[in-house]
Order: C-alpha cells, then sequence, then structure tokens
C-alpha cells in the first residue's frame, strides 16, 4: 500500500501573533512553526495503516522554507519513510485552491492509494485543500472523518456530522481528511529523531512539477486585502454583594447598558 500525506507547516498555537508592516500577513519574527495538529492524526494514521497492511509513506508540504524542512523532518522522526518538499518563489502564501494544485502535481504519478490531510490547516482553517485535492486527483473522498477500515482496495470512513455519524463505503485510491478523535498521535523518538536527521528529503520546484507559471502570482483565485486583529475585549465587571444583590444589578444592567431585556 502506496500512502501519500499532506502536511502544513503552521505557527505554534501559542505564539503571540503580531500583524507585518504590509498588512499582508503576519509578522514571522520570533514565530515559532511547528505541524498543522490535525496533520498529525493525518501522518499517524497513516502510519498505522502500514503497520496493518505493509507498504511504503511518503510525507509532502508546500513551501515554508526552512520551517517546512523542520516539519517534514518531525513527520519522518515519529515513522513516516520518505518526504518530498515543494518548493519554489511561486509557492508562498497560496491559497487553498493553488495549494491543492500543487499537491496533485506532486503525487498524481505516484500511484498512490491513499493520500490523506488533516482537516484543516489552522490559522487559515480553510478546510478547502482535502476536497480540492480529490477533485484535482479525480479520486473519491471522505473528510473530516473519526474512523478508517480498509479491506483491499474497499474503505469504509466514519464522519461527524451535526447530530449524527455518517458511514461512508467506497474504493481506493481515496483522498481522507482526518479530525480530532481518529487516532491519539505518537511522539517522536530519540532514535526515530536521529534516524530523521540522516534521511535525504527531496525537493521539487513548479518545474519538476510541470506546473511553471500555473499558480501562484496572478493565478491566485484568493488574495489577501488586510490582516487586522480582532478588537480588544472591554474587561469584564466583577458584581459585588450577595447572590440576590448580584442577580438585581446584572438584570440592570442587561437592561440599561446591553439593552437586551
Amino acid at each position: 500500500m502506496k500512502i501519500a500525506v499532506c502536511v502544513k507547516c503552521v505557527p505554534d498555537t501559542e505564539t503571540k501573533i503580531a500583524v507585518a508592516q504590509d498588512k499582508k500577513n503576519i509578522d514571522l519574527n520570533g514565530v515559532r512553526f511547528v505541524t498543522s495538529p490535525y496533520d498529525e492524526f493525518a501522518i499517524e494514521e497513516a502510519i498505522k495503516l502500514k503497520e496493518k497492511n505493509g507498504g511504503e509513506t511518503t510525507v509532502f508540504t508546500v513551501g515554508g522554507g526552512k520551517e517546512a524542512v523542520d516539519v517534514l523532518r518531525d513527520s519522518l522522526a515519529r515513522g513516516i519513510d520518505s518526504a518530498v518538499h515543494l518548493e519554489d518563489p511561486d509557492f508562498q502564501w497560496l491559497d487553498p485552491l493553488s495549494t491543492a494544485k500543487v499537491l496533485a502535481a506532486a503525487i498524481k504519478d505516484g500511484a498512490y492509494d491513499v493520500v490523506l490531510c488533516g482537516q484543516q490547516g489552522v490559522g487559515g482553517d480553510n478546510s478547502q485543500v482535502p476536497s480540492a485535492l480529490a477533485a484535482l486527483l479525480d479520486m473519491p473522498q471522505a473528510t473530516l472523518i473519526m474512523k478508517l477500515e480498509i479491506e483491499g482496495n474497499k474503505f469504509k470512513a466514519e464522519r461527524e456530522i451535526e447530530g449524527a455519524h455518517e458511514l461512508i463505503e467506497g474504493t481506493l485510491p481515496a483522498v481522507f481528511s482526518a479530525q480530532k478523535g481518529l487516532n491519539e498521535p505518537r511522539y517522536p523518538s530519540i532514535k526515530g529523531v536521529m534516524a530523521a536527521r540522516r534521511k535525504e528529503i527531496t525537493t521539487k520546484d513548479a518545474a519538476a512539477l510541470g506546473i511553471k507559471g500555473e499558480v501562484g502570482a496572478d493565478k491566485l483565485k484568493v488574495k489577501v486585502k488586510e490582516i487586522m486583529m480582532p478588537p480588544q475585549r472591554e474587561q469584564g465587571r466583577k458584581l459585588e454583594g450577595d447572590v440576590e444583590t448580584q442577580v438585581k444589578t446584572l438584570v440592570d444592567l442587561l437592561r440599561k447598558e446591553a439593552h437586551v431585556l
């Protein structure tokens, strides 16, 4: 079984974010980058599938420079077999469709049985790349999965929908996006980290993928006009007195200041 995993390099969720001077991006100074948390479930599922069925696993990421290489090595340290860095000046700050086009170009001729992604990249939170990738690869898809079973070339995937669970059955090859609850991601071992440092990471640019001039720049369907921080929240107010007094004060505030009563 050949398995492709798509991961994204994102700012650590604990990083303090500031807007860059051009107001088109975040200020990258001092920002620590990590594997997007949802992608960790995709990585773990790929390793579990290989452990059960044999085969090989490959991780892909688009753009990102040195930080992306660190994320790829993290995937290798967890147990992924090989890594491909899709790096080109045209690949910087792509919209979801362009990202999917780059990934599709890298994956399409690899004869992969399973393509795994996280449900969304933390930060952009578009949740569009997996579905666009499936369409470009002309593969069936099951998104937001919480359970995956594969027997031969058949799959059963369980996904959570509002108020219920949905069961999807289909035939490989297929694209899946993982969400929290699918599995429990393993941490890299010391042995894995050391082995990952020695592994070579393949780099492919737009020309190697046959898409030079097809993504980025004026080809973007979505362009960022401005990024701004949310307005500061007003400081809360502590109500004094006993419970009865607090309730009366709260009702009075809701009526006179919030105008919701």
